[in-house]
């Protein structure tokens, strides 16, 4: 029996920081792009409403072998003023929400041609090359200036090869987190248990940060942080769409990796799928989500592959972002130095998103400011509670960065 899966689609201009109001977002499946079955028109976050679309059954995404367990859509985009955009090959999944993120460009003297982005199959149902091992602990090289190597950083960006080390490919500019989604969606189904997601997540941030620490590529004589090859790093694909369930396990997650006693470096932490390619003593994909299944926490389900001494760490260092966390959550009641510096930010995200109501900044947490985290929480994918936890911070520092920076263009 066919199932609903969710679609929304969030619109911006090309720096990433600015909605486009009134975009035309036309949805059609796939294998029938002629039919378009929903069109609708971002509001003034950018962002269209959230709509149910037609999946195949929800076994399919829980059992290796099966159909394949996601629909494909196509989805085009059109405002004036700007190239119109085509994705083609938005995968939906049963009972999850997919996010598409469409980034849009002014459209220039002799420049109307419409950008396509074509997402290939999942890579647990397409073929990919299987990972080439590697040491789990790297040598470590001397600082060079372009990361800080004493102890583990959240970089603000990550640069995406999209090719083999050696091939000629573009690099991409990434921000950390947007990359770890991307990644995550492309590597394991949404649809599956929380603490299979939380494990799976904590492997691609730990093989990630183990790149940025070591500085493997940049050693080699390369420009590049990591590939988008499987043979050698993971898949991440530009443009594709990401799941909110995957999407809040990072926002909560994305600081942590995990480690061993005696190493100053995150673990390589290497993986496969675990019934097309065998790897025994790295986490199997489709094994962590038996695990799952079987009540398994997440750092369980990492011990059982990588061991019993490996624990999780923490990076002490969010590099890009102007205030760290103040250790414990802010809401009605909450006064002081942090709250001022939520309502600051909030007021200047809202000059761009003007969905957020602007806020008296006085450093008192009452119900208005409330009412404007929660409205924040709920345009930028996060459960909306109106509390600054950890996520919701790092999300508000991610946005306010961000919206800064192209006010200074």
């Amino acid at each position: 029996m066919d199932r609903i899966g969710q679609l929304r689609v969030e619109v911006f201009d090309e720096s990433g920081s600015r909605p486009v109001p009134g975009a035309t977002v036309s949805i059609s499946e796939e294998n029938n792009p002629g039919n378009v079955v929903e069109q609708m028109i971002t509001d003034d976050s950018g962002e269209s409403t959230s709509i149910n679309l037609t999946t195949p059954p929800l076994d399919y995404s829980l059992e290796p072998g099966s159909p394949r367990p996601y629909a494909d859509y196509r989805v085009q985009v059109q405002m004036e003023g700007y190239s119109p955009v085509q994705v083609d090959g938005v995968q939906i999944l049963p009972e999850v929400t997919a996010i598409q993120n469409i980034y849009m460009h002014p459209l220039r003297e002799a420049q109307d041609l419409r950008e396509t982005v074509v997402i290939p199959d999942h890579t647990l149902y397409g073929i990919f090359p299987p990972k080439i091992p590697e040491e789990e602990v790297k040598p470590l090289r001397p600082a060079t200036g372009f990361v800080v190597l004493d102890e583990p950083v959240i970089p603000e960006f990550i640069v995406v090869h999209e090719g083999r080390p050696s091939a000629a490919a573009p690099n991409r500019w990434i921000p950390f987190k947007d990359y770890i989604k991307n990644v995550a969606s492309s590597e394991i189904y949404a649809t599956w248990p929380d603490a299979t997601i939380r494990a799976n997540v904590l492997c691609i941030l730990s093989f990630t940060l183990n790149r940025v620490f070591t500085e493997w590529y940049r050693g080699k004589g390369y420009d590049f942080t990591i590939t988008n090859s499987t043979a050698y790093d993971q898949a991440f694909v530009y443009g594709r769409n990401i799941y909110s369930e995957i999407s809040q396990v990072v926002d909560e997650m994305f600081t942590n990796y995990i480690t061993r006693p005696n190493i100053r470096q995150p673990l390589f932490a290497q993986y496969c799928d675990g019934q097309r390619v065998s790897c025994p003593t790295w986490l199997s994909q489709w094994g962590s989500k038996n695990l799952g299944d079987s009540g398994y926490n997440a750092v369980s389900i990492l011990r059982n592959y990588y061991g019993s001494d490996i624990y999780l760490m923490q990076a002490r260092v969010v590099s890009g972002v102007p205030v760290s966390f103040p250790g414990a959550n802010l809401q009605v009641g909450s006064t002081g130095a942090a709250v001022r510096t939520i309502q600051e930010q909030l007021n200047t995200i809202s000059n761009n998103f003007p969905a957020l109501p602007k806020l008296r900044v006085d450093g008192v947490f009452g119900q208005a400011t409330r009412a404007t985290v929660e409205k924040f929480q709920e345009v930028f994918n996060l459960p909306p509670s109106g509390i600054v936890d950890f996520p919701t911070w790092y999300r508000i520092s991610d946005i306010y960065t961000s919206v800064a920076r192209l006010a200074e263009l």
